[in-house]
């Protein structure tokens, strides 16, 4: 294993730099999107994108679920009626076309993702009746060479579904797990039994799909080191491709599901801690490599092999492989990144449909980016997810002296390096062993925006 794919659990470190601060899955983030970027000026860069030839990624977000998590902060429609998928979805189909209007055929959609809310949601008759229309606006690829992936909720897997969602073309399915302690699943109304997840997983693996990927979520109520370690265990013995172990992030004030957890319940700060450098453990000794940002695979898995050939990207969507893709975003709260541009749909449902009605775009608001930006989120796509940077390589691609246009910057890094966090020489960045878990303070030092803003609208980096 690498120097760049080896981490140190630092306690002293990480309580020092524990702080607020985004997850980049943009630079500049959301925070920054606004309602002067218009649907308009959205469809003329996408029809610009046509000369670049270029592949194409879709996302569709899904938002009904039929029981809410009090955990999630997701945007989701929380519903026991099956019936309000077919409105949503016939919106949806003229949104594609709306979208596939922009776009010319010979692009391939070399990466699609349906999210949610809870995809499986939708009845087998409409997950089919969705890939073909898509395949009618789009020009999806039929010979499994693709990334279609999709997020499944265990409790909505009857016999046939993994089977059909193979059959129609998805070679990746993602898990929501949290944990498999029965009262942590009672307190946050996440109920799914051992044997069900398992059970999904094997089917996966029969079928042929191609990666499967389990989330965990740490920092729920009644989680301790012991509890949440057999789930860990649990979960290696079935060896998905990709295991995420998110922070759960209480935030009632801002999630009205959230009120529903007994804040008393949950593990305190430093039992947090413990519980995160036990699962670090836990995964390296398995043979997990640490992505980033939540994320381990297994060393042969794409996301580590591009990790290592320093052709690992970073979206919306969380860590790719698809860094050459314009990505789509269809349905209600869906984020695209077309061009030099982020936008972003309506959220709630009435104003969806109320765009889509009047024959235009979701699209409510977004940003264009400037130089600076396109420099800045290249520096920081580098370090977050390659860990390095050489900066001939970033003079290369954008005509400056990174010594000179990131002198202040490089001052600020020199605190981290003599915390041990990194290395730098006049001529590269290189995170340490004890950076990689903090690695969201490093990039925030090249963030113009987060210098500038008054305020913090972020979650704490650990």
């Amino acid at each position: 294993m690498s120097l760049s794919q080896t981490i140190d659990f630092d306690l002293d470190l990480i309580n020092r730099y524990d702080t607020a601060g985004p997850r980049y899955t943009s630079y500049p983030t959301a925070v920054q999107f606004h309602e002067g970027f218009t649907a308009e000026r959205y469809a003329e860069i996408a029809r610009e994108t046509n000369a670049s030839g270029r592949p194409l990624s879709l996302y569709f977000h899904i938002p009904f679920c039929d029981t809410v998590c009090f955990y999630c902060a997701c945007n989701k429609v929380v519903t026991k009626d099956r019936t309000r998928a077919r409105p949503y979805l016939d919106r949806l189909y003229r949104e594609m076309e709306l979208q596939g209007e922009l776009f010319d055929r010979s692009r391939p959609v070399t990466q699609l993702h349906w999210g949610g809310g809870t995809p499986t949601f939708i009845s087998h008759d409409e997950m089919t009746e969705l890939m073909q229309r898509t395949a009618e606006h789009f020009r999806l690829l039929d010979d499994d060479t693709g990334e279609y992936s999709i997020e499944i909720d265990p409790r909505e897997v009857d016999d046939h579904t993994l089977s059909l969602l193979r059959k129609l073309g998805f070679n990746r399915i993602s898990l929501g797990v949290q944990d498999f302690d029965e009262r942590v699943q009672q307190a946050v109304n996440r109920v799914q039994s051992e044997s069900l997840v398992l059970g999904v997983l094997d089917e996966a693996r029969r079928l042929g799909f191609r990666s499967t990927s389990v989330d965990l979520i740490y920092g729920l109520p009644h989680q301790d080191r012991k509890t949440f370690g057999h789930t860990v265990d649990k979960i290696i013995q079935v060896d998905p491709a990709r295991i995420s172990v998110f922070n759960y992030a209480h935030l009632p004030d801002r999630f009205k599901p959230q009120r529903r957890i007994n804040e008393a319940d949950l593990p305190s700060p430093s039992e947090k801690l413990a519980i995160l450098q036990q699962t670090i453990q836990q995964l390296t000794e398995a043979g997990y490599v640490y992505i980033g940002m939540d994320h381990f695979a297994k060393p042969d898995d794409e996301l580590a092999v591009a990790q290592r050939d320093h052709t690992l990207y970073r979206n919306f969507q969380g860590y790719s492989t698809h860094s050459n893709c314009d990505l789509v975003g269809l349905g209600s709260t869906s984020v695209g990144m077309v061009g030099h541009s982020y936008s972003q749909n309506r959220h709630d449902l009435e104003s969806y449909f109320e765009r889509i009605d009047a024959g235009r775009l979701a699209v409510f608001r977004g940003v264009e980016l400037d130089a600076d930006d396109l420099l800045r989120r290249d520096v920081i796509t580098r370090l977050i997810c390659h860990f390095e940077l050489a900066f001939a390589d970033v003079e290369k691609a954008h005509g400056i002296r990174f010594n000179d246009y990131f002198a202040q910057e490089l001052k600020a890094l020199e605190g981290m390096q003599a915390d041990g966090l990194l290395q730098m020489t006049g001529e590269s960045i290189t995170v340490l062993p004890a950076g990689r878990l903090l690695i969201r303070n490093i990039c925030m030092t090249f963030d113009r925006y987060l210098r500038e803003a008054k305020e913090q609208r972020f979650s704490r980096v650990i």
